[in-house]
């Protein structure tokens, strides 16, 4: 079975909608087969992709987004947000970022965000005066702090794949999604000038107080899992299981969960973790197989032919990345494609915190672009409307989202700084 093969057999599953972690585990054991290996090599190929350590963070960081949006924290940061901002024109715009962004320090999941999220988001919006197709893309755009943002899933693979220190690309990835706020906030105003229908909340001392006064305790997960990891005190697995068990008691303390809720909870951490860790597999037997034939130098020597500079390499993997993360899910594309890129952008002399962070912020994008896109799909059945009027509200986003992505590319320290001040 050659190469070419191998990759149209992978395309042909995807264009009829087999799932990744299939998609790629057919195809690859047809080749291993055909060409005289045993399936006991196969098996222990997948096996080894998902045996490590920093990979046990990712269903404990799962926990904790689930347990966080079923004890209602999303909707105490809502409130509060609201209640400090809602005087201001175009406020559910902004309450919408700033909602994504507190609720990102406790779930890295993009889909999360936005199923969680847009169940309360985008009805207060519609109700206030937004158009719908507004709410839907603010909506949409935001959730894609959560995966930037520290604790972050794909984060937490990517480290494990390059085996760089997951701490130090969790401080890294700081300032881009802050960045990526910011230029949300931008298009939000921009866009809410142009909407004279739009109600908003007058200002209340009482209610901003009871408000705070709700919020600070949930506040206190992204204290212990970031201060903990950045700190010093756990490493990230270590990180992820306090925090679990932080908002875990958080949520039988306001009496938001009972015992019942638990197993619900576990089926849907599982759940999750499990199509994570088949993709993760799956991508593992693929990435032997290209080690074996010779992929990634054949992709080096292509990079290296047609550019010697670092920039031009970076545009090169960022036009690659965002065409890859339109029709293949994300971490599928990070298992794979890391291990080609990352020595090439090593001989570039390319930071691998730096490049980390251009290869997460770029497969984000992808959640909002066709004709794969994710966050389109959750956000369809949560808001009533049809997947490319979801693209249509989500399309005005992508703007700052790529101005972002352009800027970490070519301005390194945006990337680096935190960590080495933090000296990780």
């Amino acid at each position: 079975m050659t190469m070419p093969l191998l990759a149209a057999s992978i395309a042909v599953l995807l264009l009829l909608r087999v799932p990744v972690a299939f998609a790629l585990l057919g195809p690859s054991l047809t080749y291993v087969t055909m060409n005289g290996y045993s399936l006991g090599l196969s098996t222990r190929q997948v096996v080894d992709s998902i045996d490590s350590f920093p990979l046990l963070a990712v269903p404990l960081f799962i926990l904790v987004g689930v347990v966080a949006n079923r004890s209602g924290i999303a909707d105490r940061i809502f409130d509060f947000a609201l209640a400090a901002i809602g005087r201001v024109r175009g406020s559910l715009g902004y309450v919408n970022i700033g909602v994504s962004l507190g609720f990102s320090w406790m779930s890295g999941s993009a889909l999360a965000d936005a199923a969680g999220l847009g169940k309360v988001e985008v009805p207060a919006m519609v109700r206030r005066g937004y158009p719908k197709r507004f709410a839907v893309g603010i909506t949409a755009a935001s959730s894609l702090i959560g995966p930037v943002m520290p604790p972050s899933i794909p984060a937490v693979v990517y480290a494990g794949i390059a085996g760089v220190s997951t701490g130090a690309l969790f401080a890294a990835s700081v300032a881009p999604a802050f960045l990526l706020a910011a230029g949300l906030a931008v298009m939000v105003y921009v866009l809410v000038r142009r909407q004279p229908g739009i109600q908003d909340q007058p200002f209340e001392w009482q209610r901003l107080r009871a408000a705070t006064l709700r919020v600070l305790a949930p506040l206190g997960a992204p204290v212990i899992i970031l201060g903990g990891i950045l700190g010093g005190v756990f490493t990230p697995t270590e990180a992820a299981a306090v925090g679990a068990a932080y908002v875990l008691a958080l949520g039988f303390a306001d009496r938001r969960l009972r015992l019942r809720d638990l197993p619900s909870i576990a089926r849907e951490t599982a759940s999750t973790t499990a199509s994570i860790m088949l993709i993760i597999g799956a991508s593992g037997l693929l990435g032997w197989i290209l080690a074996r034939e010779r992929v990634p130098q054949s992709v080096a020597d292509a990079f290296l032919s047609v550019t010697d500079s670092p920039v031009v390499f970076l545009l090169l993997v960022n036009l690659l990345l965002i065409v890859l993360g339109a029709v293949l899910e994300g971490i599928s594309v990070l298992v794979i494609a890391v291990p080609i890129l990352l020595p090439i952008a090593e001989e570039f002399g390319i930071d691998p915190m730096h490049f980390g962070v251009v290869v997460i912020v770029n497969l984000m994008i992808g959640l909002l672009t066709p004709p794969i896109g994710a966050v389109l799909y959750v956000m369809s059945p949560v808001s009533g409307l049809p997947v490319h009027e979801v693209f249509r509200g989500t399309a005005p986003f992508l703007i700052p989202l790529t101005a972002v992505l352009l800027l970490v590319t070519f301005v390194p320290s945006t990337a680096t700084f935190l960590p080495a001040l933090l000296g990780l």
